[in-house]
C-alpha cells in the first residue's frame, strides 16, 4: 500500500507567499475606473506568482498532491466585474500547468460551502455554476482540466433531506457536462452522511471525495469504515485514478469538528489500518491548519509505525 500526502493552498514555511491576496468589490468600487482593471492584474499576479512559488516548494520536498487556492482570481464571479484574467496571465498560467503535467501533480480545486446545487433559490443555483465554471475555466487555462478535480458538498438539506436531494439531481443538470465529469462529492461533518453522499454520486456517476475526520463527527450507527470504503472507491473507477481522501483530526473533544494544528495519529491509525487490510493505494490531503508542515510532521509520524517505510519527501509504503 502506498499512500502520498498533500495539502490546501498555502505553504506556511514559505514567506509571503500567500495565493489567496484579495480585492475586495467595496475597495474595487471606490477606485478609479482607470485603477480598477489595475489593481485586479496585480492581486492576480501576485497569487499566481506565490502559486508557482508553492509549486517549486512542493517538488522540492516531493509533495505531489497541492490543492489550489480557489481566490486566485479576485472577483472573477462578481456580475459587475467579471473581467478576462486568462489573457494578461496566459504565459503564466501555461507554465503553472506545465510543471504540473512535467512532474505528475495532482491538482484540485474546493469552491467554499456557497457552491451548492440543494438550494430552491434559483440565483444560488446559477451562482453554483458559475463558480464551477470559474474553476474550470482555470483549470482549462492551465492545460490540465482533464487531470484535476473540482471538489464541492452536496449542499444544505433546508429541513428535509429527500426534497433537497431531489433539487440537487434536478439543478445539477444546469451544470455542462464537462465540469460534471470534472467534479467530485465531499461528505459533510453536519448535514450529508458517507452513506447518503454516496448514493447521490452512485446515481451521478461522481467519485465521492471521503473525509475521513467529517465521517467521524457525522455518521450512523450502521456506517462502519471497512464496509463504506470499497464502495467509495468504486466511484473514483471512471476517472482511471487512485482515490484520494481528506485528513485532519479535532481541534478538542469541545471543539471536534474544528481542524487542529496538524493531525493526531492516534485519530487516524484506525483509518490506516483499515486500508492496509484492503490493501489499497490512496492520496490524503491533509486539512490541517499548519497545512505543508503539518503535511511533513505526518508523514515522520506515520512512518514510525511498525512495517511503514518513508520512501519519499511525502509518501509511504506499508
Amino acid at each position: 500500500m502506498i499512500i502520498r500526502f498533500g495539502y490546501v493552498s498555502h505553504a506556511l514555511s514559505l514567506w509571503d507567499c500567500s495565493p489567496a491576496k484579495t480585492l475586495t468589490f467595496t475597495r474595487w468600487k471606490k477606485l478609479e475606473e482607470n485603477e480598477r482593471k489595475d489593481n485586479l492584474l496585480h492581486v492576480t499576479k501576485q497569487n499566481l506568482e506565490h502559486t508557482l512559488r508553492m509549486i517549486y516548494y512542493n517538488l522540492a520536498h516531493e509533495i505531489y498532491l497541492y490543492r489550489f487556492s480557489s481566490s486566485i482570481v479576485p472577483l472573477a464571479t462578481h456580475p459587475e466585474v467579471k473581467w478576462d484574467y486568462r489573457t494578461p496571465f496566459k504565459d503564466l498560467l501555461s507554465e503553472i500547468g506545465d510543471l504540473v503535467k512535467k512532474h505528475h501533480l495532482r491538482t484540485s480545486f474546493h469552491p467554499n460551502q456557497f457552491t451548492l446545487f440543494t438550494s430552491d433559490k434559483k440565483h444560488i443555483t446559477e451562482n453554483a455554476v458559475g463558480d464551477m465554471a470559474y474553476h474550470y475555466d482555470l483549470l482549462e487555462a492551465m492545460d490540465i482540466a482533464d487531470q484535476a478535480v473540482i471538489n464541492i458538498h452536496v449542499g444544505g438539506a433546508y429541513g428535509n433531506k429527500v426534497t433537497a436531494t431531489e433539487r440537487f439531481h434536478e439543478n445539477l443538470k444546469l451544470l455542462p457536462l464537462h465540469i460534471k465529469q470534472r467534479m467530485t462529492l465531499e461528505n459533510d461533518d453536519k448535514t450529508y452522511t458517507t452513506s447518503e453522499t454516496l448514493v447521490i454520486c452512485e446515481k451521478e456517476d461522481i467519485p465521492l471525495m471521503f473525509d475521513y475526520h467529517h465521517f467521524m463527527a457525522n455518521h450512523d450507527d450502521h456506517e462502519e469504515v471497512e464496509n463504506l470504503l470499497p464502495k467509495v472507491f468504486s466511484t473514483w473507477a471512471r476517472l482511471k485514478v487512485i482515490p484520494k481522501i481528506h485528513i485532519s483530526s479535532p481541534k478538542s473533544e469541545k471543539e471536534y469538528r474544528s481542524h487542529s494544528d496538524y493531525v493526531d495519529l492516534e485519530f487516524l491509525v484506525p483509518l490506516i489500518t483499515t486500508l492496509k487490510e484492503l490493501n489499497v493505494d490512496v492520496d490524503f490531503m491533509i486539512e490541517a491548519k499548519q497545512k505543508d508542515k503539518a503535511v511533513l510532521q505526518l508523514v515522520e509520524d506515520v512512518a514510525r509505525i511498525r512495517g511503514v517505510k518513508r520512501v519519499g519527501g511525502a509518501m509511504i509504503e506499508w
